[in-house]
């Protein structure tokens, strides 16, 4: 039995994509959050259940990020320079994904060699999850939106879906975390349980993305659009130039390295607020679950506010909802009511940013393209990615030099009240700033309403040169 044609998108260009097309891909983001939700849980492992100073795990996390951020720029320039007639994206799914998840569990089984074996333990285990495994499936991955289709619309499904179960794989580790490692002992043996878990996870959704993707606009197994990705290499360091020439990439790579700040505190703080603000980390899985309700809200509203409003317009109100929603928990912070309503809000704020910042990077490419003659698609995404790596290295580790500073340490006592404003500070006035710095930003990307006459001037010009 033949299926309903996709026909084309409101701009004219051919659909390619069906559900299991979109569910295939979205496995992958699965995988890439399940490992930075880990990630963002480290600092409260490392603290509470290893017995580490918190500043010296914020320092490790900031230089691990570092590397890390460096090794995208490095893995973008071997995937844009991978010989012609090669696939360049999909092969890494597999050969990253797999021992990421392995990865996962070694993550957890610190062994007790002293203060500065275990963090030399640490190090090299998150260098090796973030800035090899991570790097190596994520520039890939995130280069695969450009080349899968041509349709603008099909791509901010993609960026949907992806975000959409990205999230749900971080609610699911988020809420679940905690308290099934205190169910089985809270011990360091409970987390390693939980890390096998995780890893064979990963490791499956790696899988699945592979199987599913392709590195052509097609619909069942014909070439229906092609997209052209056998342009003129590009010298890495004039490529680099390029792109920071390019001012709607530089606000995607500013406004996503935020963002990802803005993640790595959120992931990271609310573990801390319910033990020393509300006197129970079991609360955190209480706050997850509520937070499922701006979640779903979140990623069935933002489609039709996309359609309705468009991307920019549609990111400013998520913003500014962010904005309020900070201030008023500035003024509510001990109430655990307040602290979930605002937070839910909070959370609905990020969710048009976790869709939208593939689909800003691929307007950003076509940009290039105009300006330049070459999209130079994975350096694009891998120096874009640099900065979201940063960003969420500088969130997690923020967390860790606010309290160290504070001279926190674990206790069962009474909080001392410079822990407690160390806590609100990473929890509410940070992401108050970091809001209203990317509410400003986003309103100078003016890409969406002049791109489709650019594109035509690009068609022009490749008519005119054959």
């Amino acid at each position: 039995m033949s299926r309903k044609p996709l026909g084309k998108d409101k701009f004219g260009v051919q659909k390619v994509m069906r559900v299991k097309d979109y569910f295939g891909d979205a496995m992958g983001q699965f995988a890439l959050n399940s490992m930075s939700t880990v990630v963002g849980q480290l600092t409260y492992f490392y603290t509470e259940k290893v017995g580490m100073a918190a500043g010296a795990i914020a320092t490790m996390f900031i230089v691990c990020k570092i590397i890390d951020a460096f090794t995208d720029i490095i893995m973008g320039n071997i995937v844009d320079h991978t010989k012609p007639g090669k696939e360049k994206y999909r092969p890494w799914l597999l050969k990253a994904g797999i021992p990421a998840g392995i990865m996962m569990i070694l993550m957890f089984t610190v062994p007790d060699i002293g203060d500065t074996g275990k963090l030399v333990y640490a190090t090299i285990t998150n260098l090796l999850l973030t800035a090899v495994f991570y790097t190596a499936m994520a520039i890939p991955y995130n280069s695969l939106m450009t080349v899968r289709t041509n349709s603008q619309e099909e791509r901010g499904v993609m960026g949907t879906w992806r975000a959409a179960t990205g999230y749900v794989a971080g609610m699911i580790f988020a809420i679940a975390m905690i308290p099934i490692t205190n169910a089985l002992g809270g011990t360091q043996s409970a987390w390693i349980k939980f890390g096998v878990v995780m890893g064979l996870l990963v490791a499956l959704a790696s899988l699945i993305c592979y199987l599913s993707s392709r590195e052509t606009a097609t619909e069942s197994g014909t070439v229906v659009e092609e997209v052209t990705d056998d342009e003129e290499t590009v010298p890495f360091k004039e490529a680099l130039v390029k792109l920071f020439h390019n001012k709607y990439w530089v606000i995607v790579l500013v406004v996503n390295l935020i963002s990802c700040i803005i993640y790595g505190l959120s992931s990271g703080s609310g573990a801390y607020y319910c033990k020393y603000i509300f006197g129970d980390d079991n609360l955190v899985a209480v706050l997850g679950t509520i937070g499922l309700i701006p979640t779903v809200l979140g990623f069935v509203l933002v489609g039709p506010m996309i359609k309705k409003l468009g991307v920019v317009k549609t990111l400013l109100v998520s913003f500014g909802l962010g904005i309020a929603a900070n201030i008023l928990l500035l003024f509510t912070k001990d109430y655990f009511f307040c602290y979930a309503l605002f937070g839910s809000i909070n959370t609905f704020a990020t969710i048009p940013m976790m869709c939208l910042v593939g689909v800003m990077t691929a307007m950003s490419i076509d940009y290039n393209e105009y300006k330049y003659g070459v999209r130079m698609v994975a350096t694009a995404n891998s120096a874009s990615s640099f900065g979201g790596k940063v960003g969420s290295g500088i969130g997690t580790s923020l967390i860790g030099w606010i309290l160290g500073a504070v001279g926190h340490t674990a206790t069962a006592g009474a909080t001392p009240a410079a822990t407690r404003y160390a806590i609100y500070g990473f929890s509410i006035v940070l992401p108050l700033i970091f809001f209203i710095i990317m509410f400003v930003l986003v309103s100078k990307f003016d890409l969406e309403k002049t791109l489709p006459a650019m594109k035509e001037e690009v068609a022009k010009r490749k008519a005119q040169d054959q």
